[in-house]
């Protein structure tokens, strides 16, 4: 006689842990209406100056053409979309265009979004100057402190990107940025972690302008350069000003990079001076043998010093 066969069943409970609720907005854009504001400058003029607790915008989808200006006395507002793709921030002037007094706009004037609030932060918004290949014509011009840009799109050509202040330190995370000369320039600190650099045409991803005696300029960390350039056809930088640093850590190159990398921008004494290096770098257009002399391959323990603690400070991202 069989034994009897028994079968146990169990059953596992699944338990939804609820979502956090998102705190709403404090104020909502959108083109259509149906938010406080129809435009973005409306509602950044609407946040109370020197306001100590942070502001949130909300932009909803749509293309949102306008000159903007993020003032000093706007501190620590947040602007906020549900979608970079959808979500646009855009203008067309560029730096030989005549203003209304026949002078030329010159490249800062050229800029569509203007940061000078400190503590600013942006996530799910694309930033662009569509004017297109006409010379310098920069998307966001950045004067502030401690400013953090979170799955955000820089879109342009020459000139797109200018973190411009000289103490400004900038965190671009899970950012795509592309253009084609110097499309990342300026003074500032600033890092950007798991980025995408889109390279068109040709010329330089970046040209920094780090002041003397600064410990860090432009640091890339785990960063992908890709492009729709030819091939050779971009240096990864060149000096703006005589202490430009740029580092490259775990970037992955594509083919577009040329095997020098560098460009001494024609300044013989500049090659003392800057400070131009990579670490571990990948992909076809990684050439560590074939780079300029005057540049670096960092070292390990080199390479451990570009922690965001290092580089940033007193400023501790949360």
């Amino acid at each position: 006689m069989n034994a009897p066969k028994i079968v146990i069943v169990l059953l596992w409970s699944v338990v939804a842990w609820p979502l956090q609720a998102q705190p709403a907005p404090d104020f909502t854009v959108a083109a259509d209406g149906s938010g406080n504001f129809t435009t973005v400058q409306e509602a950044i003029n609407a946040v109370p100056d020197f306001r100590k607790n942070r502001t949130t915008i909300f932009v909803k989808p749509g293309v949102y053409k306008e000159k903007l200006v993020l003032p000093k006395s706007k501190s620590n507002v947040t602007l906020t979309g549900a979608d970079a793709l959808t979500t646009i921030l855009t203008y067309d002037d560029f730096a030989s265009k005549k203003n209304k007094f026949g002078e030329e706009m010159g490249t800062t004037g050229s800029t569509s979004f203007y940061v000078f609030g400190d503590d600013f932060t942006a996530e799910n918004i694309t930033f662009e100057n569509s004017s297109g290949p006409v010379g310098q014509a920069v998307a966001v011009r950045i004067d502030a402190d401690r400013v953090v840009f979170t799955r955000c799109r820089f879109l342009g050509w020459q000139d797109t990107l200018y973190p411009f202040g000289e103490k400004s330190r900038i965190y671009f995370n899970t950012c795509y940025i592309e253009g084609s000369v110097d499309f990342i320039f300026g003074w500032s600190t600033a890092v950007f972690e798991a980025c995408t650099i889109h390279c068109k045409k040709s010329g330089y991803v970046t040209a920094a302008s780090t002041p003397e005696g600064a410990r860090f300029g432009f640091v890339f960390l785990n960063c992908k350069i890709t492009g729709d350039a030819e091939p050779n056809s971009f240096y990864l930088g060149r000096p703006w000003r005589p202490f430009a640093k740029t580092v490259f850590i775990h970037c992955t190159l594509s083919n577009h990079i040329k095997p020098e990398g560098w460009h001494n921008w024609s300044k013989p004494d500049a090659e003392k001076t800057s400070y131009y290096a990579e670490y571990k770098s990948t992909g076809p257009g990684a050439n560590p043998t074939a780079r300029a002399a005057w540049a670096h391959q960092l070292t390990d323990d080199d390479a451990k010093q570009y922690t965001l603690e290092n580089i940033f400070g007193d400023w501790k991202l949360k």
